[in-house]
């Protein structure tokens, strides 16, 4: 059974999309850790971040570090958190968090936005892509 990013992935599900290439699609989380929590997911269903061939492993961080960079730009923060988890969601994906505290890395505490926030905040992380 496809998972929700695959679903995601193939627009069959709308997201506040930053970016995607070929391989991957940058999106913002709809239940944030933080204003700004973004997920880099590969566009190849893999269940296991260690799972994923060498190359592809490597590509998803560039990936990833490109967004972080354009989410650091774009959102006041002390610096960008990453997580790989996995359990939630068995298709691999990165966590990028805006953190000030370490509580925000937890997964329980939780911010609310609006639909209108969440646009507004995507467009501008995407501007801010390098």
């Amino acid at each position: 059974m496809p998972s929700i990013f695959t679903h995601i992935i193939n627009k069959e599900i709308p997201c506040y999309k930053i970016v995607e290439n070929d391989l991957f699609i940058a999106f913002l989380d709809i239940n944030p850790n933080a204003k700004g929590h973004t997920l880099c997911v590969p566009k190849q269903e893999i269940n296991k971040i260690f799972d994923m061939p060498e190359k592809r492993y490597l590509d998803l961080m560039k990936f990833s570090r490109e967004v972080a960079v354009a989410l650091e730009k774009t959102v006041p923060c002390k610096r960008i958190g990453m997580s790989v988890i996995g359990l939630e969601v068995p298709h691999v994906h990165v966590h990028l968090i805006p953190l000030n505290d370490m509580k925000q890395m937890t997964f329980q505490h939780k911010v609310s936005q609006s639909d209108t926030e969440f646009k507004a905040l995507a467009k501008k992380i995407a501007n801010n892509l390098i």
